[in-house]
């Protein structure tokens, strides 16, 4: 992780959970982290913590809607006016809503659609475009996916949000084909975690939390660390090496 001290990587969704544990890892790796939320409360009780630690790197928390891409547009221009752009892009927001094929509601969902597809997609070609004009050849964009973007569930709550998770798979891939296109060594990466013990079951069973809390009882989960982890690994692999896909699951998880 050393090459990446001193630069600067963008971490959405980072107020908890996943991107929380993934900015806080980054931070202490010597990098400059812009975490992204509308929380942001969270993310500047993340970076004080940082601070406290005596971390070398800096979390600089920055408020945005990612289902706005004019939010999205002026977070890109404020990176670049303050920290000239980014290098590493960690496309971690995501969420799921109850929806089923047969009676779910649009609005539902086209907020998942806004946020794990088009939000991805925006943040992607802004940190690309970023790269480009800086002429930085080695930069990562790395896309929390999930195992639902291999295989379908048998939960018809999750069938749409298991949608926009295939959507990633396809959209990492092809951004890894136009990379090549481009003649750039900037790689892009996919990791799927399974069940992961965060926030995100309670959000998704917010009127059944007793669902939530037996989901997570039912196997010895993942931690949030465990992928700021895998994350790590990631960006720690020589310039020459790409990882294409990682798939990360509890053992005692079926699926």
């Amino acid at each position: 992780m050393d090459r990446w001290r001193g630069r600067v990587a963008l971490v959405t969704g980072a107020s908890v959970g996943i991107g929380a544990a993934i900015a806080k890892s980054l931070v202490q790796h010597g990098m400059k982290v812009v975490g992204c939320a509308r929380n942001v409360e969270q993310i500047q009780k993340l970076a004080a913590e940082c601070v406290s630690s005596g971390f070398s790197g800096t979390l600089i928390p920055y408020k945005c809607d990612l289902s706005v891409e004019d939010d999205m547009l002026s977070m890109f221009s404020w990176i670049k006016v303050q920290h000239q752009g980014i290098d590493v892009c960690i496309n971690n927001a995501g969420l799921a809503l109850q929806g089923p094929l047969l009676s779910g509601k649009t609005s539902a969902w086209r907020t998942i659609m806004d946020v794990n597809v088009i939000a991805l997609s925006v943040c992607t070609r802004e940190a690309y475009q970023s790269m480009k004009e800086r002429k930085v050849d080695d930069g990562h964009i790395i896309n929390i996916n999930s195992i639902c973007g291999h295989r379908v569930v048998n939960n018809a709550d999750a069938h749409f949000y298991t949608a926009s998770k295939y959507a990633v798979t396809a959209l990492t891939e092809g951004l890894r084909q136009e990379l090549r296109e481009a003649k750039t060594h900037i790689r892009a990466t996919c990791i799927s975690p399974g069940l992961v013990e965060t926030e995100f079951a309670y959000r998704l069973f917010s009127e059944n939390p007793e669902i939530a809390v037996a989901t997570y009882k039912s196997v010895k989960c993942l931690q949030a660390d465990d992928i700021a982890n895998a994350v790590v690994y990631v960006l720690s692999a020589p310039p020459h090496v790409q990882i294409g896909d990682i798939e990360i699951t509890p053992v005692e998880q079926s699926m």
